[in-house]
């Protein structure tokens, strides 16, 4: 049976989404009124089970790279997406959002990522948040602020497993239904795609593909010139837009026009993209805020110059998250942690260093576990 996805919509633009969604192959199920926030419904739609997994034929796989990226650098700021990114905006409807292409606790599919995570073979945090499902699917709103819950999500960037499984679910999302968009609009370029995929991501792709064609179809004036209007069409509705968090993301149609205007429609490396280098290099390297190695108990933790970053920090920051300590799991060892380090040691009674040292983190790692 295919998975069942959401996305929390205005009411008014619900028959909009819908035609989108069943134009590029989806199947809707149902639409119904959000009892929690006045004014919008709940969209769940299925995916097309025979393109599942397909990148579309027009773009090559670098192509395709550089297009997520230049959407990664928009929702994230980090070429790769910043995959352990946990953000809560007062007034954003999305509510709590997560990952690298930021889904959302409102939507539903967060519920659906964690759910799709869980049930990995090999998800190291697996365990520990199956018992937030309830609450992700409920769209709880101790979801939203809990701190252990958030530190969790961030842990999480370090399983290769999480970084994984958020890559085949955004494509399945957003990625694979903009191809077939751009597709069905005879889009060919990889810039041309990168803006569809873009819109998809950024919501209102419709709305704005019909407001642009009726001054003139794609086919009458060129995918080029097409393009061009689009996104000037689009940077106007973003910079007028009654919501204010939408007024401040016309960077987004900046960017392309630059792009434009350096005749990048190929999506040549390197390319570089709100003062980020996107190419060989940065598209291969560990995603930032990423941490494999290394292993805890393998080296002292402490404030020093430069402060140490690292996999075995993140776990030891975790543990101090579960027992209470109001410590953000970011993997950085700064003076807050060996604040709850030293407090730690006082109610062990150890010697109050604020140094984690094989035997504070082995002791710390197994109350943990």
């Amino acid at each position: 049976m295919s998975e069942v996805l959401s996305a929390t919509i205005l009411c008014s633009d619900c028959s909009e989404r819908r035609q989108d969604l069943e134009g590029t192959g989806h199947h809707v199920v149902d639409c119904r009124e959000d009892p929690g926030l006045p004014g919008y419904c709940v969209l769940r739609y299925t995916m097309p089970p025979a393109t599942r997994g397909a990148t579309g034929p027009l773009i090559a796989a670098t192509q395709a790279q550089a297009a997520k990226a230049i959407v990664n650098l928009f929702e994230t700021g980090a070429v790769r997406g910043d995959y352990g990114q946990v953000t809560l905006l007062p007034g954003d409807t999305g509510r709590l959002t997560y990952g690298r292409a930021q889904t959302t606790l409102g939507s539903g599919n967060l519920h659906l990522l964690i759910e799709r995570y869980c049930a990995t073979t090999g998800a190291r945090f697996g365990a520990r948040l199956r018992a937030w499902l309830p609450a992700l699917a409920s769209r709880s709103a101790a979801a939203d602020t809990d701190l252990k819950l958030h530190n969790l999500l961030r842990a999480c960037a370090d399983d290769p497993v999480m970084r994984d499984v958020q890559d085949a679910f955004f494509d399945e999302v957003y990625w694979e239904p903009a191809v077939r968009a751009a597709t069905r609009m005879g889009i060919r370029s990889p810039l041309g795609i990168a803006v569809v995929y873009d819109s998809w991501v950024h919501g209102s792709w419709g709305l704005l593909r019909d407001r642009t064609t009726s001054a003139g179809a794609l086919q009458q004036v060129g995918e080029h010139e097409w393009i061009q209007r689009y996104v000037r069409t689009r940077r106007e509705w973003l910079a007028t837009h009654p919501n204010a968090l939408l007024r401040q993301t016309v960077y987004r149609m900046d960017a392309f026009q630059r792009l434009i205007a350096l005749d990048a429609w190929g999506l040549p490396l390197p390319l570089v993209v709100r003062g980020e280098e996107i190419s060989l290099a940065t598209l291969s390297a560990l995603p930032p805020g990423c941490y494999d190695g290394p292993q805890p108990g393998t080296r002292d933790l402490a404030v020093r110059t430069p402060l140490q970053r690292g996999l075995d920090v993140r776990l030891v920051q975790l543990a101090l998250s579960d027992q209470g300590c109001d410590v953000r799991a970011d993997g950085i060892f700064g003076n807050g942690t060996a604040r709850f380090i030293r407090a730690f040691q006082r109610t062990s009674e150890l010697p109050e260093t604020g140094v984690a040292d094989a035997g504070v983190i082995h002791r710390l790692l197994t109350i943990e576990g």
